[in-house]
Order: C-alpha cells, then structure tokens, then sequence
C-alpha cells in the first residue's frame, strides 16, 4: 500500500516582480529567496503601455499557478509621486501621473510597492549582488537615461520626495549638453541611450570607443560628487549599456574618480559592474515587495 500523500500542504509564496524601462518592460515571479521562477519581457511600446504590461503581467502570472502570489513590486523611471502613487517616466512620455500602483494593485489583487527602478537595482544587488555585506553603496544604472538608488547605513534613502539618488542629474559639464530634465550638463545628457542617439545617430552598442571612455570619465567625476557627500565605499554599474561597454568604460570611471576624489575618505571607494547582469531589476524589485510586507530578505 502507498503512504498517503498530504493534499493540504502549503503552497510555496512569491512576488510578482516588475522591471519598467524605457525600451522593456520585464515582469517576473520571484521567491522569498531571489530564485525566479518565471520571467518575461516585451519592448515598451510608444502608445497605451499600461495595456501591454497588463498583458504580460496576466501571462506571467497563469504561468506559475502553483505560486501564492502575496504581493507586488515594481521599479520604474523618475520622477514619481511618494510610493509610485502616480509616475512620470521620462523616457515613456505616454505616462504622466500615471497611477501605477493603484493600477498594478487593481489588476493583481495584492499590495503593490513601487519605487525608482534604480532604486530597485541599488535593493537587489545589496541583497544577492555586488553590494551584497556593504552598508554603504551607490547603484547606477545607464539605459535609456541614468538613474541611481543609494543605501546608507543598510537603508534606501528617499527623501522627502522619495527620489533622492538621481545621479543622472549630477553636473558633469557646465553649460554643457541640454538635459531633458531642463538643465545643461547633466550625466544623463552624455552618457544614456537616448542622448548618444541624439548625438550620434546610433545606438549605445555602436558607440566609439572615444565616446565610451568620454563617458567612463564623466561617470567617474559624478561618482567623485557622490562619494564626497555620502562617504559611499562601492559605486556598482548596471544597465544594458552601463554592463555593455566592458573594460575599457570602467577604467575610464575609476581614473576620472581618482583624479577627481582626493579625500582620505573617499579614496576607498570602488566601481564594479552589477553581479546580477539582466536580472538586477526584477531581483530589486522583488525585494520592494518583500520589504514591503515585512519579511527580512536573507540568502
């Protein structure tokens, strides 16, 4: 005779995890431990985006049916009201107050928790990533535009506006290069997808390598402001372009940062590529929601 097999055991929870960016639109289910279970992604489309990424998210969501579903978190691009009540994604004009949490709450039926998607990326490469043991570090992620999360003391710093850590808005050069935020000189008006098209007619990945080590070097000088003010010990570099210029960008970074940053303090701090490559954001956003409803992220 067979044993009997328990038909009331507990189903194994996950989040649903939301990576939202001006090119991609990635959507997963993701454990208590960071392990995803499943994962999607579709390009962002110019009209009606909230259409699409509802779509994904219901496919995403009926292909792990065996999975409690317990809440929601989602990164996406600034600026945003406090808690993502309402998002202003510069590089998705279709999206101005646009209501994204309630929107992912109504559709889901659980609790969502939004923020920065940079800010997501600082959360999840300090959880199983490159920041992971340090309490002091500054996430950067180049994409579409530069966005960055700091965590200080072990905590996301928000500010009163909740989008403290914009360092794409960090000025690089006076008077330089018109920013669509309405400044000039700003990080992200160099060294972002949108601004090197606007400059070269080309796509990130068909940068010159003199444009490449431009940018290193004008990513380093931001960094050199923010470990001064911040005492920062690790910078780490996401994104698909940030991971995608290699070697010759992260030395470029780290020289400008040494010239630049001359203070016993800030000499420690290092620049490395993100360790969680492609899955950064949806980790990050997974450790939104976790955080969110209380549990303590571990290994």
């Amino acid at each position: 005779m067979s044993p009997d097999v328990p038909t009331d055991l507990p189903r194994q929870r996950g989040v649903v995890a939301v990576d939202i960016g001006g090119t991609k639109l990635a959507a997963a289910v993701v454990l208590d431990n960071g392990s995803i279970v499943v994962r999607d992604r579709i390009a962002t489309p110019s009209r009606d985006p909230w259409s699409a990424l509802a779509s994904l998210l219901n496919r995403i969501r009926a292909a792990a049916p065996d999975i409690d579903v317990v809440a929601c978190g989602a990164g996406c691009g600034g600026p945003m009201a406090a808690g993502g009540s309402t998002v202003s994604p510069l590089h998705i004009p279709a999206w101005r107050d646009f209501p994204l949490a309630t929107s992912l709450a109504d559709l889901l039926g659980v609790e969502a928790f939004v923020d920065n998607d940079a800010k997501a990326f600082a959360l999840g490469e300090g959880w199983l990533g490159a920041a992971r043991g340090h309490a002091d570090f500054v996430g950067v992620i180049i994409g579409t535009g530069v966005g960055g999360g700091l965590v200080i003391d072990g905590h996301l710093l928000q500010g009163e506006s909740t989008n403290a850590g914009h360092i794409g808005h960090v000025i690089v050069e006076p008077e330089g290069r018109p920013c669509r935020c309405g400044a000039h000189g700003c990080l992200e008006a160099y060294a972002s997808g949108v601004a090197l098209l606007e400059e070269t007619g080309q796509e990130a990945r068909y940068t010159k390598r003199a444009l490449v080590l431009r940018n290193g070097a004008y990513l380093g000088r931001a960094l050199a402001s923010v470990a001064a003010l911040t005492s920062v010990e690790l910078a780490v570099i996401g994104g698909g372009i940030g991971l995608g210029w290699g070697d010759d960008f992260y030395a470029a970074a780290r020289r400008e940062f040494a010239e630049r940053s001359r203070l016993t303090f800030t000499k420690g701090c290092t620049i490395v590529p993100a360790a969680l490559g492609d899955r950064s954001g949806l980790v990050g956003a997974a450790a939104l929601a976790w955080s969110g409803i209380g549990a303590v992220l571990g290994d």
